[in-house]
């Protein structure tokens, strides 16, 4: 089944939820100009149809206790696709290893690690080193602040447009 096309409208909706899931459909539909029941209509078709993969909360961290945020660009020392294949089944269920992109240029993975501190963090990497899952260098770059982080996409500037652009 082909997903349904996106109108104006589903990206707004989308663009609403993805800020704030638990807003009342009586105040999405009143962001997105609709009346609630078609507003609830399409939600549901959009759940329905993929695009909303889930609901959940957003924590702030520091309220629990200090942690620290860490990129580390991995390169792996064999690059055919078993490689690749085998390092990302290992990370996978790494708790502390919270985004894992494979990317283009100098190095082959982009991680964002969330540790308690420094030590936490190289404890985990040398634990990844000793299982020999083909880690041939790593570099490290701890955040020491984050100005913002943006928690959704900019859907209308990505993908409402006409073919023209």
């Amino acid at each position: 089944m082909r997903p349904p096309k996106l109108d104006r409208i589903d990206l707004k909706i989308l663009y609403e939820l993805q800020k704030n899931g638990r807003i009342t459909n009586v105040d999405l539909a009143d962001a997105v100009g609709l009346s609630p029941s078609p507003c609830l209509m399409r939600v549901k078709r959009l759940e329905q149809a993929g695009y909303v993969t889930g609901y959940g909360a957003q924590i702030n961290l520091a309220k629990l206790g200090e942690t620290i945020s860490v990129f580390t660009e991995v390169t792996l020392s064999d690059h055919r696709r078993e490689d690749f294949v085998r390092f990302e089944n290992a990370i996978r269920n790494v708790d502390e290893i919270v985004e894992c992109h494979l990317v283009s240029g100098g190095y082959d993975y982009l991680l964002k690690f969330i540790a308690r501190g420094v030590v936490h963090y190289q404890g985990i990497v040398e634990n990844l080193l000793e299982r020999n899952i083909g880690i041939e260098k790593y570099f490290s770059y701890i955040v020491i602040k984050s100005p913002f982080i943006k928690n959704y996409y900019p859907l209308t500037a990505l993908f409402d447009h006409d073919d023209r652009s």
